[in-house]
C-alpha cells in the first residue's frame, strides 16, 4: 500500500501571528513523512496575501510568497484577495520567485493565454509511480478583473474543459476551490471523478472532511486558525482504498521557537518599508464612528471628488483610528487598511431616496461586519458629501431631491456586493473603480489639502 499526505491551509489573510507555529509544524510533518517513506504534499487555496498588514502592503505580497517558498509548498491557486486587489503590475510579478505552482485554470491574460506564472493543472507522480493531477479555479469576479487587465472564465465551464485530460493523464485528482463551500458541494456531486476538493474563500471548515458521494471535501476555515490534513491510502493498482480528512487547531500546536519575535519582525520590516511621509497634520484628525466628524467628511468628500458624481456616502466606521502630525503611508493603513474600492451608481431620485432612508436606521451604526473587504468592527453612522436632511425633505446639492430625475451616487464598493439595499442595488449598473483603495483616495485628499 501506499499512503500520501495532502497538507493545506487557505484564506490566512496575511494572520502572519499565526504563521511561525503553521511554518514550523509543516516543517516537521514533512520530515516525518519522508522519515517514513511516505509521500506528503502542500497547497495553499488562496486568499493567503491580504493588504491589511503592514508586511504585505510594503512587498506587494511578495514577503508572503517567501513564506510560502520556506514551506515548500508544491502548488497553489489564488483567491481574490490576490487577483483583484493587486494592481496588474503587481500581480504579473508576485510569483515571480515561486517555487510551488501557480494552479488557476480560468484566469487568463487579456490575449486568452495564461500567464507565465500560471498554468490550469500539474501532475505530480509519487516515488511509487501514482500520478497525481492537480486543477486550481478562483472565484468568478469576472468584471473586476476586466477592469484589471485580465480575463477570467467561468471556472465550472474551465473544469469541464480540463477534467478529461486530467483524468486520462491521472490516478488521482484534486481540485484546488476558492470557489466556496456550495459551488465545491455541487462540483462533489456532478464530478464523481474528483477524489478530493480543497476548498476555501467561505471561510468555511470541516473538522473531518465531508463526503460528498465519493469525493472528500476538505477545508481549514479562515486566518491560519487550522491546517488541514488528508490521507490517502492506495492499493497496488494505484487506486484509492481509503481518503480521511482532520484539522489540526494552531492554536494547539507546540509554540514556534522565537515566535514572538518572529511575529513582531513581520510588523517592524512592514513599518520600516512604510516609513515614507505622506503629509504633516497642523492639526489632529479625530474619529468617532458614531458621530459625523470632520475627518469623515474628508474621507466622503475625497470619494466625490474622485467619482466626479453628484453625491457621495461613506460608513464612518470606515476610519478605525485618528491621524495627527507626520503622516506616514503605514499610518494610512493603519486607519484605513480594508481592500475597499470606489464604485459609482446611477440612481433615480425614487431609487436613491429608499438607499438614504435606510442608511438612516438608528440601529444599522452598529451592526457588526465580517467580510466584504471590511477591516473593521462596527459599520458606524453614514456620513454624506452632496446630500442633505431637513425635515422630511432630501437635499442633492441644495437643490430638492426630484423622485424621476437621475443621481449618480459613489459609494464604498462592500455595499454592493453584501446584503445591504438589497432592494436597489443589486440590479443597478455600476461603474469599478481599480486599483484605487479608499487610503488612495485619502491620502490624494490629504496631499490636496496639505
Amino acid at each position: 500500500m501506499e499512503t500520501i499526505h495532502i497538507y493545506h491551509t487557505n484564506d490566512v489573510h496575511s494572520h502572519l501571528e499565526n504563521w511561525p507555529r503553521i511554518g514550523q509544524f509543516l516543517k516537521q510533518r514533512k520530515t516525518l513523512h519522508l522519515n517514513n517513506s511516505e509521500e506528503v504534499f502542500l497547497f495553499d487555496i488562496g486568499d493567503f496575501i491580504d493588504r491589511w498588514h503592514p508586511y504585505t502592503e510594503a512587498t506587494k505580497g511578495t514577503g508572503n510568497i517567501d513564506l510560502l517558498n520556506e514551506c515548500q509548498y508544491n502548488a497553489i491557486t489564488i483567491g481574490n484577495n490576490e487577483g483583484i486587489n493587486l494592481p496588474y503590475k503587481e500581480l504579473n510579478h508576485l510569483y515571480d520567485d515561486a517555487q510551488f505552482d501557480v494552479l488557476a485554470a480560468n484566469l487568463y491574460k487579456k490575449n486568452e493565454v495564461y500567464p507565465s506564472w500560471n498554468k490550469p493543472y500539474e501532475i505530480y507522480q509519487t516515488n511509487k509511480g501514482t500520478k497525481i493531477g492537480v486543477i486550481g479555479l478562483t472565484a468568478n469576479f469576472a468584471h473586476l478583473y476586466e477592469l484589471l487587465g485580465w480575463r477570467l472564465t467561468e471556472p465550472i465551464e474551465e473544469l469541464k474543459k480540463w477534467l478529461p485530460i486530467l483524468k486520462e493523464k491521472s490516478d488521482i485528482v484534486i481540485l484546488l476551490s476558492h470557489l466556496g463551500i456550495h459551488d465545491d458541494e455541487k462540483i462533489a456531486s456532478e464530478f464523481p471523478e474528483i477524489d478530493v476538493i480543497l476548498g476555501a474563500h467561505t471561510h468555511h471548515f470541516f473538522e473531518k472532511g465531508k463526503l460528498v458521494r465519493e469525493t472528500l471535501l476538505g477545508a481549514a476555515g479562515k486566518y491560519g486558525y487550522f491546517v488541514g490534513h488528508v490521507t490517502l491510502k492506495l492499493n497496488e493498482q494505484k487506486r484509492i482504498n481509503s481518503k480521511a480528512a482532520t484539522l489540526y487547531k494552531v492554536e494547539e500546536l507546540l509554540e514556534a521557537r522565537d515566535e514572538q519575535k518572529q511575529i513582531q519582525s513581520y510588523l517592524i520590516q512592514g513599518k520600516e518599508l512604510l516609513a515614507q511621509k505622506i503629509v504633516t497634520l497642523n492639526e489632529p484628525l479625530k474619529v468617532d464612528p458614531f458621530k459625523d466628524t470632520y475627518f469623515s467628511r474628508i474621507l466622503c468628500s475625497a470619494l466625490r471628488e474622485w467619482c466626479k458624481v453628484d453625491a457621495a456616502m461613506i460608513n464612518a466606521g470606515l476610519l478605525l483610528g485618528p491621524l495627527s502630525g507626520e503622516v506616514t503611508e503605514y499610518d494610512l493603513l493603519t486607519i484605513c487598511p480594508h481592500p475597499i474600492n470606489p464604485c459609482i451608481v446611477e440612481l433615480t431620485g425614487r431609487e436613491l431616496t429608499e438607499i438614504l432612508v435606510e442608511t438612516r436606521d438608528e440601529n444599522l451604526p452598529h451592526k457588526q461586519i465580517m467580510g466584504l473587504g471590511f477591516r473593521g468592527k462596527a459599520l458606524g453612522i453614514f456620513v454624506y458629501e452632496g446630500i442633505r436632511f431637513h425635515k422630511e425633505m432630501i437635499f442633492i446639492n441644495e437643490k430638492p431631491l426630484v423622485l424621476e430625475d437621475s443621481y449618480s451616487l459613489a459609494l464604498p464598493d462592500m455595499f454592493t456586493f453584501g446584503h445591504f439595499f438589497k432592494g436597489v442595488l443589486p440590479h443597478k449598473q455600476k461603474t469599478y473603480f481599480l486599483p484605487e483603495f479608499l487610503r488612495d483616495l485619502l491620502k490624494w485628499k490629504l496631499q490636496q489639502m496639505s
